[in-house]
């Protein structure tokens, strides 16, 4: 019992343990809060650069099922690049132009194009076009006559080496012209024709996208045998350097057991970050944005930055020895 009379106020004395527990509270950011410094810093640019390769690394970024992400992977890897201080160079080798399409760049019909590079010999510097709002990134645009060139190339002479001699010519005129080239990314159609193999012999890099899926990974291990055929009669350089996971349920167990497969039968190769599934992703390209440049605080576009981090801090060899048991184990 207290002293205290009837109806008096009872005031009760605030320690000083509870006032640093809600300064301690109201000092940590809060979701919203994160994302939106996330995105100012991305936006700002105020990060550190990433490092350069000593000379240009060339990824081909191929899987011949549609719908896994290669087209999202390759826009948004080369923004987060770009965006880290890094020269990047797109070749949309898809005759549905989707990468052009994400990256603003015109592919009309009538515009000079990579159908062009290959089929005409046209100089790739004709067609690179700068991406707006993305400095330090330049694509080559693809356009439906794409569509055609597989069965033009037929009957051309060389007509598997034709994007690497442009390629190979492209950058060495960069380089005389004290610029440089850090990344060339091209993003493959769903298919292993003769567009995909001219990016395969054009590269020294493969980076797989992978959806988190049962369906996706049918087919890996004949998308694999074509890497080790281009390796062994086109290009002994080209080896599979990358493999990421897209389209990532958290939420699902069939997500992480495709996940937990992919990992520990192909180790080192797989990048750590994983690609969420997210709204934001998907509507970016109706905007004619990466996600980057669309929602730079959502959870699909620091993903993106996380993955290209991760890749721009590897080298193209770094992944030999586990490329081995990945085509070994790709082709079993």
């Amino acid at each position: 019992m207290t002293n205290e009379p009837a109806g008096a106020e009872v005031v009760i004395p605030l320690r000083t343990a509870d006032v640093s527990r809600e300064t301690e509270f109201s000092a940590v950011e809060t979701p919203i809060a994160a994302a939106a410094a996330s995105a100012a810093r991305l936006l700002g640019r105020r990060t550190e650069p990433w490092p350069q390769p000593a000379s240009p690394r060339v990824l081909t970024v191929a899987n011949q099922k549609g719908g896994v992400g290669k087209t999202t992977s390759t826009v948004n890897i080369a923004a987060a690049l770009a965006l880290h201080g890094l020269r990047v160079l797109v070749i949309d080798l898809d005759p549905q132009g989707n990468a052009s399409t994400a990256l603003a760049v015109p592919h009309q019909a009538g515009t000079p194009s990579v159908y062009e590079v290959l089929v005409d010999g046209l100089p790739l510097a004709d067609v690179v076009q700068p991406v707006a709002d993305l400095p330090g990134l330049i694509a080559a645009p693809a356009t439906i006559d794409l569509a055609g060139a597989e069965i033009e190339l037929v009957s051309l002479v060389a007509r598997e080496t034709r994007l690497q001699r442009a390629l190979t010519r492209y950058l060495a005129d960069v380089a005389a012209q004290g610029d440089r080239i850090d990344y060339v990314l091209i993003d493959c159609p769903p298919s292993l024709g003769l567009l995909t193999v001219n990016a395969f012999v054009a590269a020294q890099e493969v980076l797989i996208p992978i959806q988190c899926e049962y369906y996706a990974l049918e087919g890996l291990g004949q998308l694999i045998r074509n890497v080790e055929l281009v390796q062994a009669h086109l290009n002994p350089a080209l080896h599979v350097s990358t493999i990421v996971l897209t389209m990532h349920d958290a939420r699902t167990r069939l997500a992480s057991q495709v996940a937990d497969e992919v990992r520990e039968h192909f180790g080192q190769v797989v990048l750590a970050t994983a690609i969420p599934r997210s709204v934001r992703v998907s509507e970016a390209p109706s905007y004619s944005k990466t996600v980057l440049t669309y929602d730079p605080g959502s959870s699909g576009a620091m993903s993106y930055v996380e993955a290209a981090r991760e890749l721009a801090h590897r080298t193209g060899g770094e992944t030999t020895t586990s490329d081995h048991s990945v085509q070994q184990k790709g082709s079993s």
